[in-house]
């Protein structure tokens, strides 16, 4: 066979001696699930909130190595020399790359007040299945107050509260309410007695009746509602559902993405522009220059009673406070 006829044989596959071998692509590596021991000790095991609710782990997915694995196929195994895993997973969080976060997910189920749950059911980023009061009885259960825990009506905050009744108002308004809450059960369980449709023998029941719901959601989105839910101004029964998921589950199940949550979400401070150019000036020990900056910036504005209200620079002074600097314009006449 000529040299050309034997280039040919090989190139084809044809020649008797001298075909061409095909590697067969290694098949992928057998895996095991990323368990965490720590998580899997809670699993099915409530855990109390309010008086009468819980939340408890079903099932979860992933790991803090899951969110190192998924970043690692983005950026590519040399990352692997740059970051350790703990770095990584905080340069994630420090700089808002949230997709890896997303390879985690934790099932719950919960039982908490409809006025929680309203709340809840807005993050609309979970899956979601609710107890059924048109299919079933509804749960006998609703959220007391104890008399030391009626709170008064935010003056600033439409949508907020602040301090409490004392304690003889307190206890007035807990009586009420025990009263209301057996009167609502009453009527409800007779109408269902008598015939009355479940869908509709419900309607009277008040917004403290607990349901129970199985929520699935990923860690990106998850660590979205804490952050929210978990902050001052939210509403203090779901602040407690949402500290129970983060400090008593998240924590457990992801500590590595947890403690970067905590330090990059929790406990920092976000600086707008104007806020940054006002504190440029205090900076500079130039309380005047900061004044006038905050003016120009729409902060400051005088009226007959002296300084307006305005949210925006109350927000700078919380942040001016937590960085344990003096706020020019207090002293400003």
């Amino acid at each position: 066979m000529s040299s050309d006829s034997t280039q040919r044989a090989q190139e084809t596959g044809s020649g008797p001696s001298d075909t061409v071998r095909t590697e067969k692509a290694p098949l992928p590596q057998q895996l095991t699930r990323q368990n965490v021991p720590a998580l899997d000790a809670l699993l099915g095991t409530p855990i109390k909130v309010l008086d009468d609710g819980f939340v408890r782990v079903i099932d979860y997915l992933g790991s803090d190595a899951s969110i190192v694995q998924a970043a690692r196929v983005s950026y590519g195994e040399g990352t692997k020399q740059l970051h350790e895993d703990r770095g990584l997973v905080r340069y994630l969080m420090r700089n808002l790359h949230t997709t890896p976060f997303e390879m985690c997910e934790l099932k719950l189920h919960v039982r908490v007040p409809m006025d929680c749950w309203r709340q809840w059911i807005r993050h609309r980023t979970a899956n979601v299945n609710e107890y059924s009061t048109r299919y079933s009885i509804a749960i006998d259960a609703a959220q007391h107050t104890k008399s030391n825990e009626w709170r008064l009506q935010s003056g600033s905050n439409r949508q907020g509260s602040m301090n409490f009744f004392p304690i003889e108002e307190g206890e007035k308004l807990s009586n009420e309410e025990r009263e209301f809450h057996l009167r609502s059960r009453e009527i409800y369980d007779s109408r269902i007695l008598s015939g009355v449709a479940r869908e509709q023998a419900r309607k009277d029941l008040p917004l403290s009746t607990y349901t129970e719901a199985y929520w699935k959601i990923d860690l990106h989105n998850l660590l979205h509602f804490l952050v929210l839910r978990m902050d001052s101004h939210a509403q203090a029964e779901i602040r407690q559902y949402a500290n129970v998921i983060g400090y008593e589950i998240v924590a457990k199940w992801c500590p590595i993405a947890w403690e970067a949550f905590v330090d990059y979400r929790v406990n920092s401070i976000n600086l707008t522009d104007p806020e940054i150019s006002i504190l440029a000036q205090i900076a500079r020990n130039q309380n005047a220059n900061a004044i006038d900056e905050a003016k120009r910036r729409g902060l400051l504005s005088y009226g007959p009673n002296g300084l307006q209200p305005n949210r925006e620079r109350q927000e700078l002074e919380a942040k001016l406070a937590r960085l344990g600097l003096g706020v020019p314009w207090k002293s400003d006449k």
